[in-house]
C-alpha cells in the first residue's frame, strides 16, 4: 500500500543526506517505505534557510491531538530513540509523519497494528539550525 503525504514538506539538505544514508542501511518495512517516499517528494532547503517553525531532525515539538493534554516530542534517529523520555524514531509512524510539517500543520500517521492517529503541530519547542546548529 501506497502512502501518501497530502501536506508539502520541508527537509534540510543534510537531513535528506543522513535519511537518505540511514535508509541504505535497513531492510524493507513500512517505517523505511514510508520515509522513502517522504524524501522523493520532499522540498530541499540548505539548514540556514529553513523556516524556524519546520520541523527538522533533533525538533523538539508539541503535539495536539485535541483530546488530551498537548505532548512533547524530539525526532530523533532510531540509534537516540527512547519513546519513554519523548526521543521519538524519525522511521516510526509519528515520527515519519512529523518531518517536514511546520506550526499549525496537521500530522496523519497510521501505527503498524492500523490504528490511525493525528495531532497538529502547536509548537517547535527547540529547532537546531533555529538555534544555529548548521552541523553537517
Amino acid at each position: 500500500m501506497a502512502i501518501a503525504f497530502p501536506v508539502e514538506r520541508t527537509l534540510t539538505q543534510i537531513d535528506h543526506l543522513r535519511l537518505t544514508r540511514l535508509l541504505r542501511q535497513q531492510p524493507e518495512h513500512g517505517g523505511a517505505r514510508a520515509m522513502r517516499e517522504l524524501l522523493e517528494c520532499s522540498d530541499l532547503v540548505p539548514s540556514s534557510a529553513v523556516d524556524p517553525t519546520t520541523v527538522t531532525m533533533y525538533s523538539q515539538v508539541l503535539l495536539d491531538d485535541g483530546t488530551h493534554a498537548p505532548s512533547k516530542l524530539t525526532v530523533c534517529y532510531p540509534e537516540h530513540a527512547e519513546p519513554g523520555a519523548g526521543f521519538v524514531s524519525v522511521l516510526s509512524p509519528v515520527g515519519t509523519s512529523v518531518l517536514g510539517l511546520r506550526v499549525g500543520e496537521t500530522a496523519r500517521w497510521r501505527t503498524p497494528t492500523g490504528q490511525e492517529g493525528a495531532a497538529r503541530i502547536a509548537a517547535v519547542l527547540f529547532q537546531p539550525e533555529a538555534s544555529g546548529d548548521y552541523e553537517p
